[in-house]
């Protein structure tokens, strides 16, 4: 067999990682983009490997029952959505069983019963937050390329998948609620109608870089615009057109970035217009009122807000917080866990790399009045260390909840020398958490599994996991 050679009448089997399919041809695995369990295709082969064969959809034979038909006209280009085209409680089932098998065949652990995962109440408009990026010479579909339109070339939208010069233009986005999509569309017409240049992300030229749209619950929007250069006049007629059309946007910021890079976590942020934050409420977890997160432009926050609750009130079962507990909360981000439980906890110690991350917590404990957290920045495994724990104290609880690449074998190690009663661990990776809880398995035990659902259509899925400390040690 050689690449581009057609396979015909193959039955997908079922779901594999990074929201491949698999089927088999004579026991040879064959991973392919595009089908859904149960579907009849035929594929052309795109990559040959000895251990297995990779292939895309040419035909669909037989629809699977577990098909629906995509929403989103985008479906097939961007990578975002990428499960659309799957009922949501087939999605369901194949996270449910990616976290089982990362665990027990990347981790080698041993698992009580795991729960049912957590459905996300909302399948669509369900994202706080969206990233943009401009670009001057977008991606043509294969559709308008054979049309034999003209197309002009600009574009606002997102990265093709694999493609980090390669912009396709967004018409409509499912993922966040309005008026994301409106705002979107209206700073592309001014933009063109002004003649404002768009960045070419290859020639490292133009004026628009990205725009990102940050929607709270409350109702509250926020801009941020990133541009290459100081042109006043070009930024306030992009700004000024939104603040006119959009009261809902309370906060409007820009950010001059002549890096080679969008990154803007380095570079200062002007608030041009309004509040610098927008503001997210979530009920406490004991259902005794609400707390209040404010969300700057830098802050973090769970980009699902709704199911954030849900992960969060999970987070405070399995912890089992009693009121005299000393509780660590690594990675703590702008303190959302922290502020969280911390009216359960005696105090709580929240530990974060980002620095304008801690400055963010420490105003969510002020305006939530809550006054027993206190929270450190810094590098996580040079933070945590025996003169920290002397200083502030050995914990009975810990959670963390790591970024994608999990924690670093050096705060592995440092959880097992403070030996705290329990660690709850909260993971947006189910493979690197199970390289971190096959360590942490020299002193802990799996008490509880949850898989949680944050994102509806996509591959991805969050896992929370109670340890508690083996009796013997």
């Amino acid at each position: 067999m050689k690449k581009g050679d057609l396979i015909t009448d193959l039955v997908v089997e079922t779901m594999a990682a990074e929201g491949k399919c698999v089927a088999k041809l004579n026991g040879q695995v064959i991973f392919i983009s595009g089908g859904a369990p149960g579907d009849v295709v035929d594929i052309e082969l795109t990559k040959i490997k000895t251990a297995f064969l990779e292939g895309r959809v040419r035909e669909i034979k037989k629809l699977s029952p577990n098909r629906v038909a995509p929403f989103c006209s985008h479906f097939g280009t961007c990578g975002g959505c990428s499960w659309q085209h799957i009922k949501y409680e087939t999605q369901l089932h194949y996270k449910q069983q990616q976290v089982v098998d990362n665990l027990e065949r990347i981790g080698g652990l041993q698992l009580p019963p795991v729960n049912p995962i957590v459905g996300s109440t909302k399948e669509k408009y369900y994202r706080n937050k969206l990233d943009f990026t401009f670009s001057s010479n977008r991606w043509l579909t294969k559709e308008e390329l054979i049309s034999g339109q003209s197309f002009g070339d600009a574009g606002l939208g997102y990265h093709i998948p694999r493609m980090y010069d390669k912009v396709f233009d967004v018409k409509e986005c499912y993922l966040q609620p309005a008026p994301s999509n409106d705002i979107r569309l209206a700073v592309k017409d001014v933009a063109l109608r002004e003649g404002i240049p768009f960045f070419d992300l290859r020639k490292q030229i133009g004026f628009l870089r990205t725009l990102t749209i940050r929607t709270a619950n409350t109702g509250e929007v926020m801009i941020i615009l990133q541009v290459t250069y100081d042109k006043m006049e070009w930024t306030e007629k992009i700004l000024n057109r939104l603040a006119h059309d959009f009261p809902q946007i309370t906060s409007f910021h820009y950010i001059i970035n002549g890096k080679k890079n969008d990154t803007f976590h380095d570079l200062n942020i002007i608030c041009w217009k309004g509040n610098p934050y927008i503001t997210e409420m979530m009920p406490k977890p004991d259902g005794a009122g609400s707390l209040q997160f404010r969300v700057g432009p830098k802050s973090f926050y769970q980009t699902n807000s709704d199911q954030a609750f849900e992960l969060y009130k999970i987070v405070w079962q399995l912890a089992d917080i009693k009121g005299h507990e000393l509780v660590y909360d690594l990675y703590t981000g702008t303190g959302t866990i922290a502020n969280f439980i911390a009216g359960h906890a005696n105090k709580v110690v929240g530990l974060e790399y980002v620095a304008d991350s801690i400055d963010d917590a420490n105003v969510n404990s002020s305006i939530n009045q809550i006054h027993n957290t206190e929270f450190f920045a810094g590098d996580i495994k040079d933070l945590l260390n025996e003169s920290f724990l002397a200083a502030h104290g050995r914990p009975q609880v810990i959670i963390t909840d790591p970024p994608r690449v999990g924690m670093h074998e050096d705060v592995c190690k440092m959880l097992l020398s403070a030996a705290p009663q329990r660690i709850v661990y909260i993971s947006c990776n189910p493979a690197t958490q199970a390289r971190d809880l096959k360590i942490l398995s020299e002193k802990y035990e799996i008490i509880a599994v949850q898989p949680v659902d944050m994102f509806p259509q996509t591959v991805h899925v969050e896992n929370v996991v109670k340890l508690e400390k083996k009796s013997r040690q």
